[in-house]
């Protein structure tokens, strides 16, 4: 494991990554990978038909106790990725306030960008808009959720994709709606971040789209075509 890790950081860093970011970017995958191992595990499951009942109540006991190991080894993941000023008796509420970073941004337009190409094509949309965008959207979560949230995205699109594809057939740089104006976000993979907080935590992500100051008009635009795009009742 540790000549792996110094393989990963040495073809980082050649790759133009700081040092520091690297092995932030590290440790947040390692404790994405332990996130999404304790949210798999924590979903209920019964024993093995014919078990009985003793054997279930140890298999229901057993499965609690290593959710929660792993939910404790997520936190201790969390704890060295954001930096030994963010552990001790505070470190929960410093992690929900841990501001967004570059390498944040950066894994989530990793997460988008394949799930946006399932729709559209690609546009023209300033990248320094993009990062404000995604900045936005990931502020409304605190740190674990970030780790998470390409799962998230998945489970959205998968859920949604009717209804993403009427979206982006009518909307996106497939359609005829032009690429500047109300509906600019549906040209940028972004959106479909945009569109999944604007499902989940819609008054949060206006909280911090109107603090990082972009264009109201885009996030009503957004807001419009998804309750448009809804299928009309058979």
């Amino acid at each position: 494991m540790t000549n792996a890790k110094r393989t990963v950081l040495e073809l980082l860093g050649r790759a133009g990554m700081f040092p520091g970011e690297a092995e932030e970017l590290l440790a947040l995958v390692e404790a994405g990978a332990i996130a999404g191992a304790h949210h798999e595990i924590g979903k209920p499951r019964d024993a093995p038909a014919g078990s009985g009942e003793a054997y279930g109540s140890g298999w229901r006991d057993g499965a609690l106790a290593t959710s929660d190991e792993l939910g404790h080894a997520a936190e201790r993941a969390l704890e060295r990725a954001l930096g030994p000023a963010l552990s001790g008796s505070s470190g929960a509420v410093a992690r929900d306030r841990h501001p967004v970073g570059r390498v944040d941004v950066e894994r989530a337009k990793v997460a988008v960008i394949p799930l946006y190409l399932e729709f559209s094509d690609l546009s023209e949309l300033d990248p320094e808009v993009s990062d404000e965008v995604l900045t936005a959207v990931l502020g409304t979560m605190n740190v674990v959720g970030r780790v998470g949230y390409a799962g998230q995205l998945e489970q959205f699109t998968a859920s949604g994709r009717e209804r993403l594809a009427r979206l982006y057939a009518h909307y996106g740089p497939r359609g005829h709606i032009a690429v500047h104006g109300r509906y600019s976000l549906l040209h940028s993979p972004t959106s479909i971040a945009v569109l999944e907080r604007l499902a989940a935590a819609g008054p949060t992500l206006r909280t911090e789209w109107e603090h990082a100051e972009l264009p109201p008009a885009w996030l009503d635009g957004l807001a419009t075509a998804w309750e448009a795009s809804e299928a009309p009742p058979a």
